[in-house]
Parts: structure tokens; C-alpha cells; sequence
């Protein structure tokens, strides 16, 4: 299989074996292409087959994954919307078979990230489960009753749940959604835009904040409360087992799930508390999934 994870910085592409070996994984740019941001993508995806036909000559994919991020429709194949990557409604699925010449799943990323850590990863084992990748944006995964459920593509878009009425202008077009403020992209544009000191990201954030900078610290805890709100609603709505958290974010392992498991608990009451648990599969996740996605298109594997 072919699969490609693409993301709204860089793209993740490798070939995967029926068994899960994985072959020339790479990491690119993802292209932009304002006039036709689609098509980017599928040219791209092709010039990636193309690359991997000659390091593997003996090696010919019999499907292929790809997986985007924004609003996905996996039934009709459709790419409804990217606020990142700048799409609507382009028929991603179609593009791919025709340009490759191969039977192609296509889905969402986080979801495809969702299905692997529920399958091989932190969420294995957890009928009802919601998985949460916090990089450039914020999305979820949700599992109910050991089912991904997506409701037609509009479910688990996590990061444009209102947070702050009066809070920044989203790139969505909404006001004060959640992933202004707790996105790791987020996190760090706060901080330069308070302290007037550019951050390559949000770890030089926490790093500021251990040092005792007061600016980077109330960033930090910021980000930190906004999840613990949001969370707390989706326990209240779905009542998850686990929160199985990944991406970015996810990097800062104690300094985030301490304090965000305290907060969480001050804001349930007789509410089932989830465990939250770190993403096991890390930065490939997404990838794996959409390599499991092309392998069950064909056949190959439950």
C-alpha cells in the first residue's frame, strides 16, 4: 500500500506491507497552491508514487491511503473543508484513483490517527474513546461503543468549539474557537504576540514558563484551562473511558497532563472521569491508520 498523511505542514508517505512493514517513510512539504489546493496534493502524491517506484522497483502497491485534515466526507470522497490548506468540496478520492491509477481510501487524519491508536495504540481496549491531536489545529477522534463515528465528516472537529466569545478570529472564520488558544501553533503565536519574542513553537513556550517567565506561564495555563472546558463538555456529552491525547502538545508530557488531569477533575462532578493517556503511536499515527484504511479496502487485514 501507498499511504500518504498529510498534514498542514508536512506530509508523511510511506509504502506498507500487508504485515506492517513500512518502507521509505519520508516527510515533505505540503504543497500550497492557492488556485487549486486539491490538485497540489494529488500531484504531489503522485511525484511521491513516482519516487518510490524507483528506490523500490520490485515493489508494486495494489492500493493507497490518503488522509487530510478539515471537514471530510470518507463515504462520498469528498474534501469538503481545509481552513488551513484552503479547499471546499473537492472530490480528493476521485483525483487520487485517476491520478494513480489505484483503489483508493480517503479520509480524515485525526480520524485515521484515531483508528490506529484504537486498533495497535493507547486506545486499544476502550469501547468508548476519544483521541485528541493538538499540532496545528485541534481535532478528535471519536469511538462509541468501539466504532468510529464521524456523522458524515462533521464530527470530532474539537478545535472550533467556542472557547472565547471574545477571543481571536479563527482561520474557520468563527470567533474564539478552541484552537486560538490551545493549539501548539497557538500557543506560541500568544506568546510572541504578548511578549514581543518570536518562539520556533510552543516547547520554547514551556520552556520560557519553567524559567519563571510570567508571560509564557499564563500562556501556558491558558491553553491548559481551554482544554480542561472542552473536555469536560465532551464528558459530559459522550463520557468517554479515555482521552487518548497526541500531536505536538501531547510532547509535553507531565507539564500538560498534570495539571489538565487536575482541572478536569475541579470542573466533573458525578461525571465517569476518563483516564488521559498519551498517544502511543506518536508523530505516525495518522499514517499508520491510513495505511490500515488501504489494506482493508483490498482485503488484506481486519
Amino acid at each position: 500500500m501507498l499511504a500518504a498523511d498529510v498534514g498542514g505542514t508536512d506530509t508523511k508517505s510511506a509504502l506498507v506491507d500487508a504485515s506492517g512493514r513500512v518502507l521509505g517513510l519520508r516527510r515533505t512539504r505540503t504543497p500550497r497552491d492557492a488556485s487549486d489546493p486539491a490538485g497540489a496534493i494529488v500531484a504531489h502524491l503522485a511525484r511521491l508514487a513516482e519516487g518510490y517506484r524507483a528506490q523500490f522497483p520490485d515493489v508494486r502497491p495494489v492500493a493507497a491511503g490518503l488522509s487530510v485534515p478539515g471537514l471530510v466526507d470518507e463515504t462520498s470522497g469528498t474534501a469538503v473543508f481545509s481552513s488551513n490548506l484552503g479547499w471546499r468540496d473537492a472530490p480528493m478520492r476521485a483525483l487520487a484513483e485517476s491520478t494513480l491509477g489505484l483503489p483508493t481510501a480517503f479520509g480524515h487524519d485525526v480520524r485515521a490517527a484515531g483508528d490506529a491508536e484504537h486498533r495497535l495504540g493507547a486506545a486499544r481496549g476502550f469501547d468508548d474513546a476519544i483521541v485528541v491531536v493538538i499540532g496545528t489545529g485541534i481535532a478528535g477522534a471519536i469511538i462509541v461503543d468501539g466504532r468510529p463515528h464521524a456523522s458524515g465528516g462533521y464530527a470530532g472537529e474539537i478545535g472550533h468549539s467556542l472557547s472565547d466569545p471574545a477571543g481571536e478570529r479563527c482561520a474557520c472564520g468563527a470567533v474564539g474557537c478552541l484552537e486560538t488558544i490551545a493549539s501548539a501553533s497557538a500557543v506560541a503565536r500568544r506568546y510572541a504576540s504578548r511578549s514581543g519574542i518570536g518562539v520556533p513553537g510552543a516547547r520554547e513556550v514551556l520552556a520560557a514558563a519553567s524559567s519563571g517567565d510570567a508571560i509564557a506561564a499564563a500562556v501556558w495555563d491558558e491553553a491548559v484551562d481551554a482544554l480542561a472546558e472542552q473536555f469536560a463538555r465532551l464528558v459530559a456529552t459522550l463520557a468517554p473511558e479515555a482521552i487518548v491525547i497526541g500531536g505536538g502538545l501531547a510532547e509535553a508530557g507531565s507539564a500538560l497532563f498534570d495539571p489538565l488531569g487536575q482541572r478536569l477533575d475541579a470542573l466533573l462532578s458525578f461525571h465517569r472521569r476518563p483516564v488521559l493517556v498519551r498517544a502511543a503511536l506518536g508523530d505516525d499515527a495518522g499514517l499508520l491508520g491510513t495505511a490500515l484504511a488501504a489494506r482493508d479496502l483490498v482485503g488484506q487485514g481486519a
